[in-house]
């Protein structure tokens, strides 16, 4: 019989319609008979119970905003009646949990690029980055060119990464800047780097050259526009030179243990915290358990879900870390007269989401259930294994190239509605809806909306685990497929 609706956590009062409902129809929940007033889109909520103004709406067994006006029982409740909780900066208290997952390990491999430093790749690519903004046209220019000459032979991919920043920037913005740039310049999944200033920039190139640390000066190699005759022979000799040792690299057999993961969801819907959010939160369990790393970022869509996750924290210290970075997101909202719970987006709301609890509760579920063992400052390096939080804002572009820059081989980003952009290391797409993945073949790489279609939440992690250790093996996922690649970096100051 087929599923049409769910009620997700037994103290829930109001279920998730599968397929769309019409007005007239009864469906029965916990033995009591419910005849739906109104009709119900799929992914949308329907009440079970008479709601006074002012009362919980619970979902995932927890509050996700209260009605603001009477709507009885068998109705469609959306953010039309629903306003969030959630206010300002909060006082909040450590009461760990005791996390006990029974989850064997298992000596599961993929096929990798050891690099000098003993660091892993699951690429061997050529990348161009530009230190500021002004040389994006050489850097596209000199990609385009060695691409054409070389085929791409032997290795995955060449590709430039140009962006507007590294002039014009102030204190912390900038420094956000050069954090980003020296995390992709140090990234594994690239084989070689050639590194390109002007010479004028804030972003010093000499200054940028210490600033990343040490480096394996075989394969970064760095050029000043302002300082060659000619930036493109200059350019192309050293990129000929960078290609003759990549493509040399071979790819091994590498533990599980060292694949490293970012968690991200994008163009969500009331399928997000049923299917793929929840998948994902059991492959990061696995992955965890084999001793791997998956990092949770988007830290606007934690508020409302954020006691779980401090809950979870190993100890005080981090509890501490997680605050700070659940309230320093916020008094970030705050010092621009922005409300906290200004989030869900239209596409959002289309899909069944109301309120930023109803997001944050769905999101958070990408993570699963394993102890928070890392917290990371936006642009900063990984250190821990295990279960990270990242400070990044909940913007898509921006998020993904903070995971990958913090040292994600991948980003597993699940959609309801749908996105075809990828940042600069493999972006794999997995839709909360068999709808979503028949229509945009072209962009999702997984289609989770299985598991409310009767399969098994195991047997559906078993295939992702094993589609996960393809693309990590050298698989393409759409994105590289299509060449959507980019970075974005979070803008947090003045420009002069």
């Amino acid at each position: 019989m087929e599923t049409t609706y769910l009620k997700i956590n037994p103290a829930d009062n109001v279920a998730v319609a599968i397929t769309p409902l019409k007005a007239g129809e009864t469906i029965q929940v916990d033995g009591q008979n419910i005849t739906l007033k109104t009709d119900i889109p799929a992914g949308h909520k329907v009440t079970l119970k008479d709601f006074n103004e002012g009362e919980n709406i619970i979902k995932y067994g927890y509050p996700i905003g209260h009605a603001i006006k009477p709507v009885p029982q068998g109705s469609w409740i959306c953010e039309k009646e629903i306003k969030t909780n959630l206010a300002g900066l909060l006082d909040y208290t450590y009461s760990p949990i005791e996390v006990s997952l029974d989850i064997p390990h298992e000596n599961r491999t993929f096929k990798g690029y050891r690099r000098k430093n003993g660091d892993v790749g699951i690429r061997n690519e050529i990348w161009i980055i530009p230190t500021v903004g002004c040389v994006n046209g050489i850097v596209n220019q000199l990609a385009e060119a060695l691409r054409k000459e070389t085929k791409e032979e032997g290795i995955d991919a060449i590709v430039a990464f140009p962006h507007n920043y590294g002039c014009s920037q102030l204190g912390e913005d900038h420094e956000n800047t050069k954090k980003i740039l020296r995390d992709m310049v140090l990234h594994p999944n690239a084989g070689a780097v050639l590194v390109v200033g002007l010479g004028c920039e804030n972003n010093q190139p000499d200054i940028f050259r210490e600033f990343i640390g040490a480096y394996d000066e075989e394969r970064i190699k760095f050029m000043v526009a302002q300082k060659v005759d000619d930036e493109f022979e200059e350019g192309m000799k050293i990129l000929r030179d960078l290609y003759a040792k990549c493509k040399q690299d071979v790819r091994e057999d590498i533990p599980l243990s060292e694949l490293r993961v970012g968690l991200k969801c994008g163009g969500s819907d009331g399928f997000s915290g049923i299917t793929a959010n929840p998948l994902l939160g059991m492959f990061s369990d696995y992955l965890i358990a084999q001793g791997g790393t998956s990092v949770l970022t988007e830290v606007p869509e934690m508020f409302g879900a954020e006691t779980i996750l401090m809950n979870r924290c190993k100890t005080p210290e981090l509890f501490n870390q997680t605050v700070h970075l659940i309230n320093d997101f916020k008094d970030y909202f705050l010092s621009h007269g922005e409300p906290v719970g200004e989030n869900p987006s239209p596409g959002n709301k289309a899909g069944g989401i109301s309120t930023l609890e109803e997001k944050a509760l769905g999101c958070t579920q990408k993570c699963g259930k394993s102890y928070v063992s890392g917290v990371m400052p936006y642009g900063e390096r990984l250190q821990t294994k295990g279960l990270n939080l990242l400070s990044a804002p909940g913007n898509d572009l921006v998020a993904a190239t903070a995971l990958a820059s913090c040292g994600c081989h991948i980003v597993l980003f699940t959609t309801g509605r749908g996105t075809p952009f990828g940042t600069y290391v493999p972006t794999m797409k997995i839709s909360t809806n068999s709808n979503l993945a028949a229509h945009k073949p072209g962009w999702i790489d997984f289609n989770a909306g299985v598991i409310v279609e009767n399969e098994p939440m195991e047997v559906t992690c078993k295939r992702f685990t094993d589609y996960v250790i393809r693309v990590a093996s050298g698989e393409w996922v759409n994105n590289e497929k299509k060449n959507y690649r980019e970075i974005a970096i979070f803008k947090t100051g003045v420009t002069l």
